[in-house]
């Protein structure tokens, strides 16, 4: 074997490893972009229990506190709005706001003795709690696959067969106003 065959099969078996490295990291970039999608779209089953949950919340304290139309109001067009987002960002954003509505119309329901006595209350209340509960779980997992995926897009040399493929950061499900980090206030 001459030197000029060595080389030839030296160039050979380093573009066969990188072809393979390439598939490779795609494919590990597939299967992280579905493992996004799979923990987005479980958050999104509790967000849609929540959804359906909300109107008859909304129904039974209203026979209760008629003059609060307000709150009402802005709980049902926060959820039309998470509901009904388009995109990833507009659900964080849309999802943020329902849940400071949502914590408006519980201070609300604290005002109400009697209210808060009423069964169909009590029990559409602990599933919302549940629901909560399976959404803020579901949340630390997405975000968890989140981080995952945007260290591998963003790592040497990950990023380049990144770049090349359109595979881009992906938002973390995190709260975006400051006033939401806050415990909310009941004054009577």
């Amino acid at each position: 074997m001459g030197t000029t065959t060595i080389i030839l099969i030296i160039i050979g078996v380093l573009l066969v490893g990188a072809v393979l490295w390439v598939i490779g990291a795609y494919n590990g970039f597939i299967r992280m972009r579905n493992a996004v999608e799979e923990a987005f779209s479980t958050m999104d089953v509790y967000m849609k229990k929540r959804y359906d949950l909300i109107p008859n919340l909304v129904e039974t304290v209203k026979g209760y506190a008629a003059h609060e139309a307000g709150t009402f109001e802005k709980v049902v067009q926060a959820r039309n709005m998470a509901q009904n987002a388009t995109t990833v960002e507009d659900r964080i954003k849309g999802e943020n706001m329902l849940t400071g509505t949502l914590k408006s119309l519980f201070a609300i329901a604290e005002a109400y003795p009697d209210l808060k006595a009423n069964t169909n209350f009590m029990d559409l209340q602990a599933q919302l709690q549940k629901v909560e509960e399976d959404i803020a779980n579901s949340r630390k997992f997405y975000n968890a696959v989140v981080r995952e995926f945007n260290t591998k897009v963003e790592s040497f040399p990950n990023n380049i067969i990144a770049g090349i493929f359109g595979f881009i950061r992906k938002p973390m499900f995190e709260v975006s106003e400051e006033a939401e980090r806050q415990n909310v206030k009941v004054q009577f």
